[in-house]
């Protein structure tokens, strides 16, 4: 199942058992900035060379079915005149054997689903303020005795000032500083 919407692709790798669809991995991917401006059937035709690419190595050398609700993809494999990023699309695909099946946008829910989540990691590369302070440089002591305090507290306290808490015995010691050299 593919499909593809304004601005994610979405696909789902699955098997019929007795008329059920049972799905066995599922994708979807942001587009770029330059395929958000495709055509609908460019949009959705990315999203068949995405589900063939992702899954290759389970379909390369099987017979398989794409669900797609646009009924144009059909056609597009049997048509010769088309725009070259099409083509080569449709060159690329060659190799796999299938055929595609048009359906109802309510059977599709999973892969539409799919395509039209939000990337929460979109602008997790865009540039940011660099904050300079670095509070393990002005750390002194963090309190040892306190139970909120975190299980890395005394191992901070060591390298920021040599700080080790009293009363240890020699093998919590040697857990220690063999834990210490670590961090």
């Amino acid at each position: 199942m593919c499909d593809a919407s304004d601005y994610a692709v979405g696909a789902v790798l699955g098997q019929r058992i007795e008329k059920h669809f049972w799905p066995i991995h599922y994708a979807s991917k942001t587009m770029t900035q330059a395929e958000t401006n495709y055509t609908t059937t460019e949009k959705e035709m990315l999203a068949v060379v995405y589900a063939f690419e992702k899954f290759r190595s389970y379909l390369i050398m099987n017979k398989s079915i794409v669900y797609t609700d646009h009924s144009a993809l059909k056609y597009l494999f049997a048509k010769k005149d088309a725009k070259a990023q099409l083509l080569r699309w449709i060159l690329l695909l060659q190799e796999f054997d299938f055929k595609v099946i048009d359906t109802r946008g309510a059977e599709n829910y999973v892969a539409d689903h799919l395509s039209r989540l939000d990337n929460l990691y979109e602008n997790i590369f865009d540039p940011k303020e660099i904050n300079k302070t670095c509070p393990l440089e002005s750390l002194s002591k963090v309190a040892h005795k306190d139970p909120s305090t975190t299980w890395f507290a005394n191992i901070a306290n060591y390298h920021a000032r040599n700080f080790i808490i009293k009363g240890m015995t020699s093998q919590q010691k040697q857990k220690f500083f063999k834990d210490a050299q670590h961090y």
